[in-house]
């Protein structure tokens, strides 16, 4: 099945401010996702964009790429049919303030036998 990027964006909330419901709804995602007829295969959490270091050829700069409202607050790859069956399983995810986005993810070159 084809990989697809979801990408997590919110406001930056401390970690103790989160609402435990939302904690708990971020658990059953991979649940979710399977009974539906997708796979999550890796997910990861970002710390805060401060920790975050930006590199534009030479120049670092301390903060995260872009200055938004919402930032990366993680991401996780799943596999889906299609872009659309993606989407549908990205609904899963508990949002505070903010969004996710889906992205399809492109396959590698064929390996040499």
């Amino acid at each position: 099945m084809p990989q697809f990027a979801v990408l997590i964006y919110e406001k930056e909330i401390p970690f103790e401010d989160i609402p435990p419901e939302v904690l708990e709804a971020h658990g059953e995602v991979p649940e979710k996702i399977e009974k539906a007829g997708g796979q999550l295969t890796a997910g990861f959490a970002a710390d805060s964009a401060s920790a975050a270091r930006s590199v534009r050829g030479d120049k670092v700069t301390e903060g995260a790429f872009y200055d938004v409202t919402q930032q990366l607050s993680g991401f996780f790859v799943i596999e889906a049919r299609d872009i659309d069956h993606a989407v549908e399983l990205a609904k899963f995810v508990p949002i505070v303030d903010g969004g996710v986005e889906v992205r399809p993810l492109l396959e590698g070159p064929p390996e040499e036998e």
